[in-house]
């Protein structure tokens, strides 16, 4: 029985320094986010842009991770609604920007 006893306990110490090992390797190689420099997502917007939110949402939870990042909304043809939406998130999001379809190039 002590046999077993002790197996399970050397088992268990192993188990441990393991898991001790991996989250410090962890830690120190994924210590810093990742930065990517002028990263720039562009979400072309047309119409009606029924769901516009939800994708700005989802994108902005995305590149948060990212902290050099930018999100351009690119007004292709918006209609007066949904264009008021556009400038209300690009005010409201961080690094995001509302810019008409004729203005935007990419360098």
């Amino acid at each position: 029985m002590t046999a077993f006893q002790d197996g399970l306990f050397v088992f268990f110490a192993a188990v441990g320094v393991v898991t001790l090992v991996w989250l410090a390797a962890g830690a120190c190689l994924h210590a810093g986010r990742p930065i990517i420099p002028d990263l720039c997502l562009v979400l072309s917007l047309r119409g009606d842009a029924p769901a516009m939110e939800q994708d700005v949402r989802e994108i902005r939870r995305i590149l948060r991770q990212l902290p050099a990042s930018r999100l351009i909304l690119a007004d292709c043809g918006l209609s007066d609604d949904a264009k008021r939406l556009a400038e209300y998130l690009a005010n409201r999001e961080e690094g995001a920007e509302l810019i008409p379809a004729e203005q935007f190039r990419l360098r």
